[in-house]
């Protein structure tokens, strides 16, 4: 039986079908919407297939443009804007049935040594001391159904979490911290590992921005979905070790919320940087 990491990596497999067209699997354990993580990753593979391999990612910039359907592949197509003598340049267009479902851009950089910073890790219980989704899943039984399927769900990726904020439906300052990392060995290759990260950005993300307002996702009369989403990349990210996500959200208005993370390695360097704008409409059931 195929382990649910090696299924992730299964899926940042992408085949070539053309000169910069690539098809990507679809996920055989989802149903319904492709999680946007997924998309995200198998552009940043499609787009890495174009370029040298003296290049890594530095930044990727994409916009959701319609729900993708788990039943059916999904289509990558790859313009090459530029390659100068640092930096590459790459938009990615994935559809559908002949439908653009996320447009993305990515910038591809030589390695260079230069002035370095950044800020401090925070200060939060390890991974060891905490539990991971599935074992609260199994625990928690008051948790709404919803959040325990999702929780229980077979996944590539690990996540242990600081709190539970997210799920209990109180309000709670706009902040999250977790763990996670591959069920799996760190892939060899940069490109696999960025993508992987790619992936794991999408989580918890968005729902940072409801957490002031004591609603969630499974809230009745709660409509909300990722527009954009950004990654910065810092450093080679050795995925199959924890990386702790920080997360926290300085705005919310016009039905729209906005959520900046920053991925830290265990010992305590910045390896990514992201964002994310998504819809938030509430409409108070009675």
């Amino acid at each position: 039986m195929t382990s649910p990491a090696q299924s992730l990596l299964t899926l940042l497999d992408l085949e070539p079908i053309d000169r910069d067209l690539y098809r990507g699997a679809k996920d055989p354990e989802a149903r319904g919407r492709i999680f946007g993580g997924q998309v995200v990753a198998q552009a940043l593979m499609a787009a890495y297939g174009t370029v040298s391999e003296d290049r890594q990612a530095h930044s990727l910039h994409a916009y959701f443009v319609r729900p993708g359907d788990d039943a059916h592949p999904v289509i990558y197509h790859v313009e090459r804007d530029r390659d100068g003598g640092s930096f590459s340049n790459r938009r990615v267009v994935a559809s559908q049935g002949g439908e653009t479902i996320l447009n993305m851009i990515a910038s591809f950089h030589l390695r260079e040594e230069g002035l370095s910073h950044q800020e401090d890790m925070p200060d939060v219980p390890s991974p060891e001391e905490l539990r991971s989704d599935t074992e609260i899943a199994e625990e928690l039984t008051h948790l709404p159904e919803p959040f325990r399927r999702f929780m229980a769900r077979r996944r590539g990726i690990e996540v242990r979490r600081t709190s539970l904020h997210a799920f209990q439906g109180r309000k709670a300052e706009p902040q999250q911290h977790l763990w996670f990392r591959l069920g799996a060995d760190t892939p060899g290759e940069d490109a696999v590992r960025r993508a992987v990260l790619a992936y794991a950005s999408d989580f918890a993300l968005l729902g940072t921005a409801l957490l002031p307002h004591g609603v969630n996702w499974t809230t009745k009369g709660v409509r909300s979905a990722s527009i954009d989403h950004a990654v910065w990349f810092h450093a080679s990210p050795k995925v199959g070790e924890w990386l702790l996500y920080t997360m926290d959200s300085g705005w919310s208005g016009g039905a729209r919320g906005f959520s900046r993370g920053r991925i830290f390695d265990r010992s305590g360097t910045l390896v990514a940087s992201t964002a994310q704008e998504g819809l938030i409409r509430y409409k108070p059931q009675s």
